[in-house]
């Protein structure tokens, strides 16, 4: 009993003891991590617990970022979590940022952690347009980004759309020119090519080296008023103070490097900064929020700090972690070294292991090659033999026909004998034959000499009787006129009318000709207007669909003569025309 009694005393002064916490979710650029806090735990408690997640010893550079009331703020390492303006529901979400950025990466940034961290809070900064960054430079920098994500590039493994899902360059990069993501893939795969060999540290190194020479890059902008009322920005940055147009975020109208400002007075809510040179005058300016002020000063006294840091000898700390990440780098060189021997050895291996299977397969080939030569060898070799058999047997018929007109041949010479007395009969019979055929030859070419003859006797007489009518109508013309008279109507103009008619049907026809020559030709223009109607039809209609996809400013000289020769309906053939009409004009140049 008593036991149980001081069992339970211990358990309520265990549970009383009990620290009351909260929880606390974390964002990172690339993960989310959740932390149960204790209450009285201050802003340094939460960050250091954070860093130490995260293996990162450059804590200088970052922060934990919350917003309120649309205002970006920063926890205080001084200050209790639950004391700063954070909503009262969990968890309480911090984002860990970079809240002061290096002057040069290269020589500040140490661990590889830290570039990561930065390399992913840039490219953010830029692809959402925050860091103006010009078209070449971000598909550079986005190359440098595959880099980094996909290691070497490959042709086998990295085919054509394997950037499809990815976000690499601005939209307003994008919308600037007319290029599919095709094309701009095409581009930034050309460079990704180049950068074999680097890792991804070192990839992610380039990237910063390029993206600090940046005119946004790491700076604070904040409305501000000057003492005359007109509206300006003020940038903080960690080469010191600059002041802005409104409108250009890229040129400071006036700039105040750190190693040049004696002080920075803040009152109410308007700063002072007051320059080493007394001969400079003192700038003053306001803004209208008071957290906007308190920002404003944490970023000066932070970058002023690390500004005066880089000046001075490393710390002990700093040392240390230099030379440790040296000898990270240079065991991580020759890892990659080693790793590249064993690539290049393996390589080889391969490339040798490839050869000689092609190699095989080549003996493999020439042998079955050399088997389906030796079986149509022997196919060969078997049907020779047939044909030598049946060769033989031939020459064993043909010899036993040759008997057959040997013995043929003696029959024949002993009818030949026979027939000679047949032969000489023959041959005179022919003779006699020919003899008689030359006879009616003779005969024939003299009955065609007398029909000949019979021709021009029967031609002589037809004109002999044309001269006897012809007088005969002399003769009878004398003795009557009427008769005469209608004896030439009855004649001649028989001859005449025919001729005229003649000449008619000649004149209608040339007519009809010309006339289904002329219909024709004029088919022929309707059908080539029509041709090309329906041609400038189709350019304007392709002219209509590019229009939209042309950029203004990219056309040449020559596009703009040809736009307006267009608009005041000149073409090649009255602008040719039109010197001639008008005359020789001079040409301004």
């Amino acid at each position: 009993m008593a036991g149980a009694i001081a069992s339970r005393m211990s358990f309520s002064s265990l549970k009383r003891k009990q620290p009351k916490t909260f929880t606390v979710r974390i964002a990172t650029m690339d993960a989310e991590m959740e932390f149960s806090c204790e209450v009285k735990w201050k802003g340094k408690d939460l960050f250091d617990l954070v860093c130490r997640t995260l293996g990162l010893r450059e804590t200088w550079f970052f922060g934990l970022q919350y917003t309120i009331k649309d205002t970006v703020a920063w926890l205080k390492m001084d200050k209790k979590v639950l004391d700063h303006d954070v909503p009262t529901e969990e968890p309480k979400t911090f984002h860990f940022l970079a809240k002061f950025y290096p002057e040069n990466a290269e020589e500040e940034l140490v661990q590889e952690i830290t570039q990561h961290l930065f390399f992913l809070q840039v490219k953010k900064q830029i692809l959402d347009e925050k860091i103006y960054c010009p078209p070449e430079a971000s598909v550079l920098l986005a190359s440098y980004a595959v880099q980094a994500k996909y290691g070497d590039y490959d042709p086998n493994v990295h085919k054509r759309g394997f950037l499809a899902q990815e976000e690499l360059l601005p939209k307003r990069v994008i919308n600037l020119y007319q290029m599919t993501p095709e094309m701009w893939e095409e581009r930034i795969t050309a460079w990704y090519a180049e950068h074999r060999g680097r890792a991804r540290d070192e990839a992610e190194m380039e990237y910063l080296k390029i993206a600090q020479d940046l005119e946004m890059y790491g700076v604070n902008y904040f409305a501000i008023r000057n003492k005359k009322g007109t509206e300006l920005l003020l940038g903080v940055d960690a080469l010191g103070l600059h002041i802005y147009d409104p409108d250009n975020r890229l040129t400071p109208k006036i700039s105040f490097p750190w190693n040049e400002i004696r002080n920075i007075s803040y009152s109410d809510k308007e700063f002072t900064i007051k320059p080493l040179d007394k001969k400079i005058d003192v700038f003053k300016f306001n803004s209208s929020k008071l957290r906007v002020n308190k920002l404003i000063l944490q970023l000066c006294i932070g970058n002023h700090d690390l500004f005066m840091r880089r000046r001075k000898a490393d710390s002990l700390e700093v040392q240390q972690m230099k030379a440790q990440a040296r000898e990270e780098k240079a065991r991580k060189q020759m890892e990659r070294q080693r790793l590249a021997r064993e690539k290049q050895m393996r390589e080889e291996a391969e490339r040798t292991r490839d050869e000689l299977e092609r190699r095989l397969m080549q003996l493999k080939e020439e042998a079955t090659m050399a088997n389906e030569a030796l079986m149509r060898s022997e196919e060969t070799a078997d049907l020779l033999a047939e044909k030598a058999q049946i060769t033989e047997e031939e020459a064993k018929l043909l010899a036993q026909k040759a008997a057959e007109a040997e013995q043929e041949m003696q029959r024949i010479k002993a009818t030949a004998i026979r027939t000679e007395e047949e032969k000489r009969l023959m041959e005179q019979k022919v003779l006699e034959a020919e003899m008689l055929a030359l006879k009616m030859a003779e005969e024939s070419e003299r009955r065609a000499k007398e029909a000949d003859q019979l021709k021009q006797d029967l031609q002589e007489a037809r004109e002999s009787e044309r001269r006897a009518k012809q007088k005969l109508l002399e003769i009878t013309s004398k003795s009557s006129y009427t008769s005469m008279n209608s004896s030439t109507t009855a004649l001649p103009t028989d001859l005449p009318s025919f001729n005229l008619i003649s000449e008619s049907l000649s004149f209608d026809f040339k007519d009809t000709d010309m006339k289904r020559l002329s219909m024709e030709i004029e088919k022929e223009k309707v059908e080539y207007m029509e041709k090309s109607k329906h041609l400038q039809e189709q350019l304007n209609e392709l002219k209509t669909e590019i229009e939209a996809l042309k950029l203004k400013e990219r056309e040449t000289a020559l596009d703009i003569l040809h736009n307006e020769n267009a608009s005041r309906g000149n073409s090649k053939h009255n602008t040719i025309k039109k010197p001639q009409a008008q005359g020789r004009r001079p040409i301004c140049i």
